[in-house]
């Protein structure tokens, strides 16, 4: 029978966990940036509605 790879397991589940937290920290950065680009959007069309 053969042998399980444990490290080659514990390195994709460390690729995995560091992938993941990329991913969660691109969304909180595009979170962070899009209110402020949305707010000066508003106030542009008010702007041409006006």
């Amino acid at each position: 029978m053969a042998r399980d790879n444990y490290s080659y397991k514990k390195y994709q589940k460390e690729l995995a966990r560091k992938k993941k937290n990329e991913e969660k920290r691109i969304s909180k950065l595009n979170k962070k940036n899009a209110p402020a680009q949305t707010d000066s959007g508003q106030v542009l069309n008010e702007d041409a509605a006006a």
